[in-house]
């Protein structure tokens, strides 16, 4: 079983428009809602893709309990998820469907009582007992202490369950302190935590600061990976247009999914990235076009760099 944590889930709310103007009214052409937050859009993916997945974190209020009616819907996946008093925060994304792009609005999240975060302790600690990997993901809510994910970090070492961590600020840079066994942030969030927009030295300081290896998105120009076994660089055929949300909530799916699987370092980074740019094509977050990642899998260039140190 693969384990992913969200602390902050949302219900994802997506609207299309056809052209986004600020400051004007818009009629929407389309609306899908998700069960969200980035480790639920994870464990969507690694569920499609055959692994049994148990979710865990914060779940609250009406727009928690949608969260998990639809959550029972997917196959392969077990709801862990802890209750608070708060409500669940929603996210909306708005398509502009003449540019492509999307907008994004988060929601903060429920305020979290010391109570709750010690009972959520308890279920995650009994978790990692039957967990092959964990993935820590997202934003931590209101009331949750900053260095929340090395705590968590450390529990999973300590029960010999290797960790994936995706975040960012202050969550991020606490919890690399944590030692986890991927870290894997996007170029600005690696640029926030080292202070590089390289993205070569970046990683690299990224992994002096306690990653075990350090996996980073770099949007359409695919991903960059620094581990004890080497250096590659994983190169998507083409740039796609569509929603890039939830793009790298399936890179993480893909790189747990190797993980636990015992793939190779470049077998694990063309799965991440061909489920990446399937998402792009897919209307919603935590869900990818089978068909378009069935061909791109075919398709993505794997460069081997000089093995790091």
């Amino acid at each position: 079983m693969i384990l992913t944590v969200t602390l902050n889930t949302a219900l994802d709310i997506t609207y299309r428009v056809p052209s986004l103007r600020p400051h004007a009214s818009h009629r929407v052409s389309e609306v899908t809602e998700r069960p969200g937050g980035k480790g639920v859009n994870v464990a969507r993916v690694l569920a499609a893709l055959g692994h049994q997945v148990t979710v865990t974190g914060f779940a609250g209020g009406v727009t928690g309990r949608i969260l998990r009616e639809r959550l029972m819907r997917v196959p392969n996946l077990t709801d862990a998820l802890v209750p608070v008093s708060g409500t669940t925060r929603r996210t909306i994304a708005v398509v502009d469907g003449l540019s492509g792009g999307t907008t994004q609005l988060n929601e903060p999240g429920p305020t979290i009582t010391p109570a709750e975060w010690s009972a959520f302790q308890e279920v995650y600690e009994d978790l990692l007992a039957g967990a092959s990997a964990v993935a820590l993901c997202g934003s931590l809510p209101p009331g949750i202490p900053v260095g929340a994910y090395a705590g968590l970090i450390r529990t999973a070492r300590a029960a010999g369950v290797p960790a994936l961590l995706d975040t960012s600020g202050a969550a991020l840079r606490r919890g690399v302190a944590g030692r986890p066994d991927i870290l894997k942030p996007n170029a600005e969030e690696l640029a926030e935590l080292t202070g590089s927009h390289e993205p070569l030295r970046a990683t690299q300081d990224a992994r002096r600061r306690g990653a075990g290896a350090v996996v980073a998105s770099l949007g359409a120009e695919g991903l960059l990976a620094l581990s004890p076994e080497g250096r590659w660089r994983a190169t998507p055929p083409a740039a796609l247009r569509g929603n890039p949300t939830g793009a790298g909530d399936s890179a993480v799916a893909g790189l747990l999914s190797g993980l636990v699987e015992n793939l190779p370092w470049p077998d694990r980074l063309t799965r991440a990235t061909a489920l990446a740019a399937a998402t792009v094509l897919s209307p919603a977050a935590g869900e990818f076009d089978r068909e378009a990642y069935e061909e791109l899998s075919g398709r993505v260039t794997i460069s081997t760099q000089v093995p790091a140190a």
